[in-house]
């Protein structure tokens, strides 16, 4: 027999995402996530509705800060402070593609 596949999704920056949700794919914990949002580092799509709701493009970014938390034994702060300099710079690169964008071609 063969077993069923399973159904796969994209998930894209547009995608949003539960706090249970962004846990589970994210590998952090509820509490972690509750954490990153007391420091401002993970801001809900609309912090006054609740439950909560996340952007997608967060998740890339806390598995990053997660790694680098576990590698560095970094405490919660140093783990949204984390996350907030990875969100900048990722902001600044697509900032930075934009501007390139714009340039003339034959400016390398």
């Amino acid at each position: 027999m063969n077993p069923e596949p399973e159904k796969a999704e994209l998930l894209t920056t547009d995608h949003e995402f539960s706090l249970a949700e962004l846990a589970q794919q994210s590998g952090a914990s509820e509490a972690e996530l509750r954490e990153l949002v007391a420091f401002g580092a993970v801001i809900p799509v609309n912090p006054d509705a609740l439950p909560w709701a996340f952007n997608g493009r967060y998740l890339p970014t806390i598995n990053a800060a997660r790694r680098l938390g576990v590698s560095f034994a970094l405490e919660p702060k140093g783990i949204a402070l984390v996350v907030s300099l990875l969100d900048r710079i990722v902001e600044q690169d697509a900032q930075l593609g934009s501007l390139r964008a714009q340039l003339p071609q034959f400016v390398a």
